[in-house]
C-alpha cells in the first residue's frame, strides 16, 4: 500500500498473483513496468478529477489499470466523469508518444522501449472497452445519462456491462472446446469484470438513492447559471418511484401534477418529491 496526496493506493490480489507468476517466470522488470504504467494511468484519473473538485478516496491498482473509490457529493456530472474516465487513457497516449521519440532517436534499449509502447497501447485500448467499471464503460454510462433518466441509465449499462463480462469469460473459455489451451490472463479479467459488474448491479438502487441525496448540487447549479428547469409531466395518481426515476442527471426538474381530465393540479419542485420520498 502506498498513499499519494492522502489517496490509498493498493495491489488488487489479481495484481499480486501477477507479480507471484513474474516472479516464477522471470519477468520481474517487465512486472515493474506495467506496474509504473498503470501507477501512471490512475493518477492521470485521480488529477483529473482533483482539478475538477471531486475527491477521491483511494485507488486498487489491478494489472490493466484500476478502480478509483470517488467520493461524490453532487459535483460529479457527466461531463466531469467523461473527462477524469479519458485522462488515465491520455497518460497512456502521452508515454507512447515519448517512448517512440526516444526510440526513433536511437537511446536507450529498443526491445524495452518497444515492449513499453506495447504495454501501454494494450491497457489503453483495453480500459477504452464500454464495459463497467473500464474507462470506456464510464464514458458511455456518463453519455447515456445525457439522454436518458438516471435510473435507467445505471440499470441498463449495468445489464449490458454484466452480460459484455460473460462474453469476455466465454471467449477466455472458447478454446478448450476446440481442444486449445485455457487465455488464463483473459479468465482472469473477465471474471473481475463480471463479478464487479453483478456486485455493482445488486447495489443500483443504493446508488440511485446516493444520486437522489445529493440533488442540492444540481439545484444550486440550476440557480447559479439561470437554466431552464425540465418538466415533468405526471398524473395525480402515479407512484411517487415512478416520478422520481424520470430525473436526469444534470437537469433540475419542475414536476406538473394532472388530474384525470388533464388539468394542472400543482407544479411541485423536485426537492419537495425528493422529501417525500425520504420521509415515506
Amino acid at each position: 500500500m502506498i498513499r499519494i496526496w492522502g489517496i490509498e493506493f493498493t495491489l488488487h490480489p489479481l495484481f499480486v498473483i501477477v507479480m507471484f507468476f513474474s516472479v516464477l517466470t522471470g519477468q520481474f522488470l517487465e512486472l515493474l513496468t506495467l506496474f509504473m504504467i498503470v501507477l501512471v494511468h490512475e493518477m492521470g484519473h485521480v488529477c483529473a478529477a482533483l482539478l475538477t473538485g471531486v475527491s477521491v478516496k483511494s485507488v486498487q491498482l489491478l494489472p490493466f489499470g484500476g478502480v478509483a473509490i470517488i467520493e461524490d457529493h453532487g459535483q460529479l456530472t457527466a461531463s466531469r466523469e467523461i473527462g477524469i474516465a479519458l485522462a488515465g487513457p491520455l497518460q497512456n497516449g502521452i508515454m507512447i508518444v515519448i517512448a517512440y521519440g526516444i526510440l526513433q532517436a536511437g537511446v536507450g534499449n529498443g526491445a524495452f522501449l518497444n515492449y513499453f509502447i506495447q504495454a501501454n497501447t494494450i491497457i489503453a485500448l483495453f480500459n477504452l472497452l464500454p464495459i463497467l467499471p473500464l474507462d470506456g464503460g464510464k464514458v458511455l454510462q456518463a453519455a447515456i445519462s445525457l439522454l436518458l433518466p438516471y435510473y435507467f441509465t445505471l440499470l441498463w449499462s449495468g445489464r449490458v456491462s454484466v452480460t459484455a463480462s460473460i462474453l469476455v469469460v466465454a471467449y477466455a473459455l472458447l478454446p478448450l472446446g476446440a481442444g486449445g489451451g485455457l487465455r488464463l490472463n483473459l479468465l482472469m479479467i473477465g471474471a473481475f469484470l463480471l463479478y464487479s459488474n453483478i456486485t455493482d448491479h445488486r447495489n443500483f438502487p443504493y446508488r440511485f438513492v446516493s444520486f437522489l441525496m445529493h440533488r442540492e448540487a444540481v439545484y444550486e447549479r440550476h440557480l447559479r447559471t439561470g437554466s431552464v428547469a425540465r418538466p415533468i409531466v405526471a398524473l395525480a395518481a402515479k407512484p411517487l418511484d415512478d416520478i422520481l426515476r424520470l430525473f436526469k442527471r444534470n437537469q433540475y426538474h419542475f414536476i406538473y401534477v394532472l388530474n384525470d381530465s388533464g388539468d394542472v393540479l400543482a407544479v411541485v419542485p423536485e426537492q419537495r418529491l425528493i422529501s417525500s420520498y425520504f420521509r415515506s
